[in-house]
Formats: C-alpha cells, sequence, structure tokens
C-alpha cells in the first residue's frame, strides 16, 4: 500500500508511521490467482481495514554500506548509510462484514533491525556512491528528501528515473 506522507514522521533518531482504517484486501492464496478456474482456484479477495502504529528507533553509529556488485538484479548493487535500529507497535484489522478481526501488539527484541539511506539502480553514480553525496542524519519533520527506511513496501510513482526490474528496484519514498 501506498503510504501518505501525513502518517510519516521523522523526529531527531527517530521514524514513526500511523495509520487509521486503510482499506486492503486479504486472499486465501498468495498471490491470489490472475482470474478463477471453475472448481480448482476461485477468487477470495475480502475487503478490509487496517490500522496501525509502528516507532523505528536508530541506534549506535552509522555504518557505510558499498555497492559490491554491478549486476542490475543483484541484492548487493546499492549503497547507503545504516544504523541499527528497533521497532514496537500496535496493529488492528478487520474485514468490512465484520466476519473477522485481529489486534495485537509487536516489537523488535531479538531480532534485527535497521534504517537509513540508501540509493540502487539509476540513483546510485558510476563509481558505487550515492549520485547525490553521502547522506548522514535523519531530516526533521516532513522533508522531501529520496529516503529509505526499510520500514514499508509500495509500488513507486513512475519518474523518469525509475526503472522497474525484477529483483531489487529503486524505490523512491517522498517524506
Amino acid at each position: 500500500m501506498k503510504v501518505d506522507e501525513s502518517a510519516v514522521q521523522i523526529d531527531g533518531d527517530t521514524l514513526t508511521i500511523h495509520l487509521v482504517d486503510v482499506p486492503v484486501v486479504d486472499a486465501f492464496s498468495f498471490p491470489p490467482p490472475p482470474q478463477a478456474v471453475p472448481g480448482i482456484s476461485p477468487i477470495q479477495l475480502i475487503p478490509a481495514k487496517v490500522s496501525f502504529d509502528i516507532t523505528y528507533k536508530r541506534t549506535g553509529n552509522p555504518r557505510r554500506v558499498r555497492r559490491t556488485s554491478h549486476d542490475p538484479l543483484s541484492p548487493f548493487n546499492w549503497a547507503g548509510t545504516m544504523w541499527d535500529s528497533t521497532n514496537s507497535g500496535t496493529f488492528s484489522l478487520s474485514y468490512d462484514d465484520g466476519s473477522f478481526s485481529a489486534s495485537g501488539s509487536f516489537d523488535s527484541t531479538n531480532n534485527f533491525g535497521e534504517m537509513g539511506f540508501e540509493k540502487n539502480g539509476v540513483f546510485l553514480g558510476d563509481d558505487g556512491e550515492d549520485s547525490q553525496g553521502s547522506l548522514e542524519a535523519l531530516p526533521q519533520g516532513n522533508a522531501s528528501t529520496q529516503v529509505s527506511a526499510k520500514v514499508a513496501g509500495g509500488i513507486p510513482e513512475q519518474t523518469a528515473r525509475t526503472v522497474l526490474l525484477k529483483g531489487r528496484v529503486p524505490i523512491k519514498v517522498n517524506f
């Protein structure tokens, strides 16, 4: 799902995302089949709404990540500045017809997490460095920058500098 920039706040070393009643669909198979095949794979997409609050906190010292591959499909074709991070939050989900709901909380205790700035694909210079220079600190407030916090996925808007490939692809996240 695309996360509206008003749902994301950055304050110092902390990034928070707050979403309320975002329309989604639940599917009984993933990915859902492209079409129903009678007697074999009926498509069942259940309209639902999801809400969550999540807080990411970067910790420790930044580490510089340098490109180790020039293969456009390689997961190692990126560079950036990353910090260890923790997260915690709450979530709730309910089907629109009221037949199912779930809620709970989570945190990153005993798990791995990191956040920071990264560039990949056409956003990465030929020398393997960030094409716009190194980014060392999170912006304050809702700045419009190309920030990547390994937080949420989505389909980026098409731009002249975006190339869609299989594997790790450039994602532009505007905060």
